[in-house]
């Protein structure tokens, strides 16, 4: 009774996993309805998303290779097509530069690092020995994605500002951590459950640093850049869009023209003059 128990619970925390997983993806969206209304993916960068993909692909392999995987395969399979669809939507407005970067790191990782590891385990071995190869893989992994946190905790600090760490993100993120922690403990599958006490240490860490600075005064730093669940943004690009807009707010809304006498001769409007 205690083993269909234990069968139930993780049954449960599976689907809940899936379910805060599958809204946790659909975190970049409002980057990318900006990236179609502008017709350009500004300062955004593809790394997160070939990460993001590379890692449902690598967990994806794994649960096929499990018995007991399906809530892995639901999740990771539904994570591919999301990421993929978010790479395609980057490669359609994206520069020249930014289409040749992301197809090499699509190559490299998504194909050639995938490719390998897959061919690797298949030549070499066979069995629980390769689910546990893949396994470590894929922790190992999963461990070097839930410390990107890092940078946007530094950024935080510094700025004494979280407008780009929203409390929300970071409780979903920590809610996921929890679910799969569970799933993973109950089936005893610890290649899952270990890299999300990390995951959920971060996400507490994340919401500690909201609550201290929520209220304070944001500095503004120049080049950074900042890593979040799923995005990379270039804030050098938001600061010269805010600098854009301060200076042209203060700018006066007519100019007075002087003659060569000292007198007043006419007011004209900022656009109509040739400064």
């Amino acid at each position: 009774m205690a083993i269909l128990t234990a069968s139930h619970m993780a049954s449960a925390f599976g689907i809940l996993g899936n379910i805060v997983s599958f809204f946790v993806y659909l975190a970049p969206l409002p980057t990318f309805y900006r990236i179609y209304k502008k017709k350009s993916t500004e300062g955004f960068q593809s790394i997160p998303y070939a990460v993001a993909l590379f890692s449902a692909m690598l967990l994806l392999y794994y649960g096929f290779l499990k018995t007991n995987g399906l809530m892995i395969i639901t999740i990771n399979t539904v994570g591919c097509a999301i990421e993929a669809t978010y790479l395609l939507v980057f490669m359609i407005y994206a520069t020249r530069e930014a289409k040749l970067y992301t197809t090499k790191l699509l190559i490299m990782f998504n194909v050639g690092a995938f490719g390998l590891i897959t061919l690797c385990t298949f030549l070499f071995s066979k069995g629980h020995q390769r689910v546990t190869i893949v396994g470590w893989i894929c922790a190992v992994f999963s461990v070097s994605v839930f410390a990107a946190p890092l940078s946007i905790m530094r950024l935080v600090i510094k700025t004494k500002s979280v407008e780009y760490m929203p409390f929300a993100l970071s409780f979903f993120l920590t809610l996921c951590a929890i679910m799969w922690f569970f799933y993973g403990f109950l089936i005893k599958d610890y290649y899952i459950a270990t890299p999300n006490i990390l995951g959920f240490a971060f996400g507490i860490a994340q919401m500690a640093l909201y609550i201290v600075y929520k209220d304070t005064k944001k500095q503004v730093l120049p080049v950074v850049k900042l890593q979040d669940l799923g995005t990379v943004i270039d804030l050098s690009a938001i600061e010269m869009e805010q600098n854009f807009k301060a200076d042209t707010d203060q700018m006066p809304k007519e100019i007075i023209a002087v003659d060569e006498d000292g007198d007043n001769n006419k007011s004209i409007k900022p656009s109509e003059s040739n400064v």
